[in-house]
């Protein structure tokens, strides 16, 4: 991704680490990387997980695209160039929360498998969960509760995702949910279900 410019800097060491963190929270910190279509389920599923595991007590938080573009990237659109800077801030920041100790859950479009790779890329072994939010571009645009695909399809929105740019299905994510055909209850147990199996959280 983009090269280091600022020079004559040193990384700080810290007193509390990442693992004293993690034992004062009593769970692993990780990132839950949702990845799909606009309309596939992605910010519904994020927030119906964290409320899971919420209140099971463990600290959590969601990126949510459209959320960190009032805030964080609110100065990016949505070209090519802009999609790779949004990606790269936010697989950072989720890092930052990973080094926190909080369990991190994203719900970005993030069409590129280059820049999830990159977002990859910043964890450690298994802290990193891909999920895949399979949904065929008509159910989503059949969705269209934001009225983007409409937009989309009349020119009034350019470059979107699945209609006018493209989107690169992962090819191996950790998780692979299909909601066209099912539920959301399903969804998240499946989900829920991996944490376990991996020892991500306890029963």
């Amino acid at each position: 991704m983009d090269q280091q410019k600022a020079t004559n800097i040193v990384k700080q060491a810290t007193l509390v680490s990442r693992q004293d963190r993690e034992r004062l929270h009593n769970c692993r910190s990780f990132t839950l990387w949702f990845t799909g279509l606009s309309a596939s389920g992605k910010s519904t599923l994020a927030c119906r997980v964290e409320k899971v595991l919420h209140d099971k007590g463990y600290p959590t938080y969601i990126l949510d695209g459209d959320n960190v573009r009032h805030g964080l990237n609110k100065n990016l659109g949505f070209s090519p160039e802009d999609r790779q800077e949004n990606i790269r801030r936010l697989a950072e920041v989720a890092k930052l929360f990973r080094d926190a100790g909080v369990i991190n859950l994203t719900a970005f479009i993030s069409p590129y498998r280059q820049e999830r790779d990159f977002a990859r890329s910043l964890s450690e072994d298994d802290d990193f969960i891909e999920v895949f939010v399979d949904c065929p571009v008509e159910v989503c645009e059949g969705r269209d509760p934001k009225g983007m695909y409409t937009k989309a399809r009349q020119g009034i929105i350019k470059e979107f995702t699945g209609i006018s740019a493209p989107y690169e299905s992962p090819e191996s994510p950790e998780i692979h949910l299909h909601t066209d055909s099912q539920d959301i209850e399903q969804c998240v147990e499946q989900i829920v279900r991996y944490l376990i199996e991996q020892k991500l959280i306890p029963r």
